[in-house]
């Protein structure tokens, strides 16, 4: 058993000003009131508002109001949002919705005029609260990060925008999370950042924590000038391994893990370890707020405020296959969800066990109609779908790197644990085949041949993926104690993937990219700054990391007990 190394609360230490507790919260928030009549607590999606709302009671009022109770009627709000929503279990289409759309303009306008006439301290709570304000109040944000909201759409505890569904099944309420709500209350947190007071982490029950906009901001700026870490998110599947448990020192009681989220910085969170005490905020508020200094100037201007790289682990070791799987085309993912870019990605094999495999490709010479016919049987439960007959299964070896770009049937086998490098959007799996398994609900998963067949590269063949996919190594550059080699990405794919094995220090620029890497052997390194820009940052294996693209060059070297041994890290930019 190797000692666990693995941090799973990564921070950046500043100091500043924070708040532990309701208790002095409501005294701070009391004492705002007596120099500004009017307090606005502003709520992403997500957030316990009952909670909230109870604890804004407390400070006796002569006015609050719910900003639930100005908008638009559920109904009326179902309609407006159908069109994003469509029918389907899992796909949607990307909004053009903004916040005000959802409010009742005379609803708006009469509580104006009831705040006017407030003789006394007003509070108003919600989404949307600070529509009804002028520039003498307080403005507080109660912000929540994605993956934290998808454990409350689990467990039906939170409310959408607008919309009370949590009797809704998780897929549709995670579906209107990311087509919609997310999306609008991104943009208008945006117009906010610069308004905001206070910042409220309400991640842990009745354990809020509260700092203000100068320990926000100077986390914020300290972050996007060093590496760093977002907090990496810990989930099981119905194919989990048990990799990870021991790896990453997570519980051993648990069945299985099956996903490790850790560089997914829309649904990840950041934590901000003010005066030794972690605050915890999305880490796409960095992304919002920073995009040139952290993406690159190019970067930015070709995705936006979008992180465009993603790196996850996938364990299967001690569990089972994947799902048999394909992801969309650019054409299809635009035309069908509204959306500029599909999930093209890779598998870095981190760790392979005896017996591990890759389903890669299509065999040579299948024959597709005979192909989508047997998997229309295999999803009405008729037959098993003989995934061997059609798909090329390739042994697996720790080190090896399978490019998967749109339109490639795949999956992992068993036995392995895969670091997944792809382009953010992390909606869109058409799954093929399930090996007539349940999802950890007990309920079979969504399988989707009529999109799968309508996106699958039928050209991408046994050939195809001998010569262009599976296990490309170019050495491009060598020194004193290090090489690097290039291990892809495919041609169609916009990301670059180098790996660099080193026993001393090897210099690195991010090249007007964000840089994302892994180090995926040996114990520790050690990231410096040649003229000492950041403070030295220590990573341990399996862990993910970003540099910013204003970092500019910087160095990596073996540290700890990896000195004096061949460590490796694989890295991922936007090549232009």
């Amino acid at each position: 058993m190797r000692k666990v190394n693995y941090d799973r609360f990564p921070s950046t230490k500043i100091s500043g000003t924070i708040l532990q507790g309701w208790d002095d919260i409501h005294v701070l928030l009391a004492e705002c009131l007596e120099v500004k009549v009017v307090l606005l607590v502003e709520f992403y999606a997500g957030v316990n508002e009952e909670e909230v709302m109870n604890e804004l009671e407390l400070l006796s009022p002569t006015l609050l109001i719910n900003t639930r109770d100005l908008m638009k009627s559920e109904e009326e709000i179902k309609v407006m949002t159908e069109r994003f929503m469509t029918d389907d279990i899992l796909f949607g289409y990307v909004t053009n919705l903004t916040l005000s759309d959802y409010f009742d303009v005379e609803k708006l306008e009469a509580a104006r005029k009831q705040m006017a006439a407030a003789a006394g301290k007003v509070i108003v709570a919600g989404a949307g609260a600070a529509m009804l304000a002028s520039a003498d109040a307080t403005l507080v944000y109660v912000d929540m990060a994605r993956w934290e909201i998808q454990q409350r759409f689990r467990a039906h505890k939170v409310k959408a925008l607008g919309v009370d569904n949590r009797a809704d099944a998780v897929s549709l309420q995670y579906k209107r999370g990311y087509f919609n709500d997310w999306r609008i209350l991104d943009k208008y947190k945006e117009g906010l950042f610069y308004q905001v007071d206070f910042w409220l982490d309400t991640h842990i029950a009745d354990k809020p924590k509260l700092i203000d906009k100068e320990t926000f901001f100077n986390g914020i700026e300290e972050t996007v000038k060093t590496p760093f870490r977002v907090v990496p998110f810990f989930d099981p599947a119905p194919w989990g391994g048990q990799w990870m448990k021991e790896v990453c020192g997570l519980n051993p009681e648990k069945e299985n893990y099956g996903w490790c989220f850790d560089c997914v910085p829309e649904e990840n969170s950041l934590y901000l370890e003010v005066n030794g005490i972690r605050f915890e905020l999305p880490s796409v508020d960095l992304v919002l707020l920073k995009s040139k200094e952290l993406l690159g100037e190019p970067v930015e201007a070709r995705f936006g405020k979008d992180f465009p790289i993603r790196f996850d682990f996938l364990d299967t070791v001690g569990g089972g296959n994947l799902s048999l799987q394909v992801h969309p085309t650019t054409q299809f993912i635009r035309e069908n969800f509204g959306m500029y870019y599909t999930q093209d990605e890779s598998y870095y094999l981190l760790d392979a066990k005896e017996g591990a495999s890759v389903y890669l490709g299509l065999k040579t010479g299948i024959n597709k109609r005979e192909m989508i016919h047997d998997l229309r049987e295999a999803q009405k439960g008729k037959q098993f779908f003989d995934a061997e007959k059609y798909v090329n299964k390739l042994p697996a070896q720790k080190h090896d790197h399978y490019l998967i770009p749109g339109g490639t049937i795949h999956c992992s086998g068993s036995e392995a644990l895969v670091l997944e490098i792809s382009s953010t959007p992390n909606l869109f799996t058409f799954k093929l085949w399930d090996w007539q398994r349940l999802g950890l609900d007990g309920q079979p998963r969504p399988i989707n041949v009529e999109r799968g067949k309508c996106v699958i590269d039928w050209q991408r063949n046994t050939e195809y993926v001998n010569e262009h996919l599976a296990n490309h190594f170019i050495q491009v550059g060598d020194g004193d104690g290090w090489r690097e080699e290039r291990t892809g990405l495919h041609p169609n794919e916009f990301i670059e993937t180098r790996r660099h094995w080193f026993s001393k220090s090897v210099t690195h620029h991010t090249g007007g990219s964000v840089n994302v890497l892994n180090l995926v052997e040996g114990e520790e390194a050690i990231i410096e700054s040649p003229t000492n820009a950041f403070k030295p940052f220590i990573v341990h294996y399996a862990e993910t990391f970003i540099i910013p693209a204003s970092v500019g060059e910087y160095t990596i070297a073996p540290y700890g007990k990896s000195l004096g041994l061949e460590c490796g890290t694989i890295k991922a930019y936007v090549r232009f």
